[in-house]
């Protein structure tokens, strides 16, 4: 495996300006490669094919949807394979694309381009599904104000990784930490007697810090307006109950909602003229995107 300062500046700059931390990519990548190779040998690859050999190798989408992840799995395969690789992103993150679709071009050794394979494609197949599944939500949510979120129900260790995804896919990033930004639930509000009190006690520990809280009730929506909060979280309420809300709080807070949302549901959720939907099934229980890496003739 390559250390990564000898990863070309362009796809360490390319990570970069998709908001990705480079180093944070490399160190997760080589960790999913490391379950691979524990002993640092493909024994397959080894015994089958012959140490000079070379190919071509095309990734295809298996069916139509939006593809994310590409750097990710280039950064998969020079890890392993080094500098002796040729690399033709046929589309860029985010496009669509159709079923049979070459997304990806690659030359290089044999050996080297199966050995990274699976991780290249663990990697890129999972994150174009969190990006097929986001295309999905934008779409039903097309003509209203209502734009999709994600959350904080990640698979560890992924959390930027599907977070960017979830961009490509045409959704908007909700808080990435406990630190970035304060979420007041119900535990917390049990905890601190109230929603208001619950939120005066976080406005007065953190001042500069976005405070979000969440209301089960018209009440406690009335009751944290009139104390100042201008985020608010509508936790599994009807249409009725939401629309109801959206004219008490009359632009006052942006409102948010969630709990139990399916895309079926989406439309009549956002035509309430709620400000967000946040969708944890983007990226815990998202179905993988399928792509498969085809050796070719040469």
């Amino acid at each position: 495996m390559i250390d990564f300062e000898d990863l070309p500046v362009s796809l360490r700059a390319e990570l970069g300006s998709a908001g990705l931390d480079a180093g944070d990519v490399y160190r997760h990548v080589v960790e999913a490669l490391e379950e691979d190779l524990p002993t640092g040998v493909d024994v397959t690859s080894e015994a089958t094919i012959a140490a000079g050999a070379r190919a071509v190798a095309d990734f295809g989408a298996r069916s139509a949807g939006v593809v994310a992840g590409l750097g990710v799995a280039e950064l998969a395969l020079r890890v392993v394979v080094g500098d002796d690789l040729t690399v033709e992103h046929r589309v860029a993150d985010g496009s669509r694309v159709a079923a049979g679709e070459v997304v990806m071009r690659v030359a290089g050794p044999t050996r080297g381009l199966l050995t990274a394979e699976r991780t290249a494609l663990n990697l890129a197949c999972h994150l174009s599904g969190v990006a097929t599944a986001t295309a999905l939500w934008v779409e039903a949510l097309e003509g209203t104000r209502a734009r999709v979120l994600d959350t904080r129900k990640t698979l560890p260790g992924l959390r930027a990784l599907q977070k960017y995804a979830v961009r490509c896919g045409g959704g908007v990033n909700h808080r990435f930490s406990l630190g970035d930004m304060a979420m007041v639930k119900d535990n917390h509000v049990v905890a601190a007697g109230g929603v208001v009190p619950a939120f005066h006690a976080v406005r007065a520990a953190y001042p500069d810090i976005p405070v979000e809280v969440e209301v089960t009730d018209l009440d406690q929506l009335r009751d944290l307006l009139d104390a100042g909060c201008d985020r608010i979280l509508l936790d599994n309420m009807d249409s009725a109950t939401m629309a109801e809300a959206v004219r008490i709080t009359a632009g006052r807070a942006s409102l948010e909602a969630s709990g139990g949302l399916t895309l079926e549901r989406a439309r009549e959720v956002a035509v309430t003229g709620v400000d967000f939907i946040s969708v944890g099934a983007l990226t815990h229980s998202v179905t993988v995107f399928d792509i498969g890496m085809d050796l070719q003739d040469l």
